[in-house]
């Protein structure tokens, strides 16, 4: 996962935007607990051109994006659980409005993945017998 807030967002604020969105998928699409990879990276506002009333969405200087990697497979409701629950969260513990919140995700299968020891994913999901 990757995240990129405003260059003055404080570390409280990070944070919390990091474990909103850790939250969502967890109770969203089950993600397990420890699950937890996401690299937060800064902008200067100077530098990050965007339109504040895209798709009729009237959006502030404090736009958040985020940039979901995960496997394929999930349900269409799944995917709007977790945008809806994302938004959620950050709104309560960070006060960013819906509206400066933009997500889009990346599908990929078990192949794509390795997520450590040099050892594919779709290997360890064998080595379990589950569905990881």
């Amino acid at each position: 996962m990757r995240t990129a807030v405003r260059k003055d967002t404080s570390r409280q604020t990070r944070d919390a935007i990091v474990s909103g969105i850790h939250q969502a998928m967890v109770d969203a699409i089950g993600m397990p607990e420890d699950e937890l990879f996401n690299i937060v990276s800064e902008y200067d506002p100077k530098d990050f051109h965007y339109s504040r009333t895209f798709n009729g969405i009237a959006r502030s200087d404090n736009l958040v994006l985020i940039e979901i990697t995960m496997r394929r497979g999930r349900s269409d409701a799944m995917k709007r659980e977790i945008y809806r629950l994302i938004t959620v969260n950050l709104e309560k513990s960070s006060g960013i409005s819906p509206k400066d919140v933009f997500i889009f995700v990346h599908e990929n299968d078990y192949s794509d993945w390795s997520v450590g020891n040099g050892i594919g994913a779709m290997a360890l999901v064998q080595q379990r017998g589950t569905d990881f």
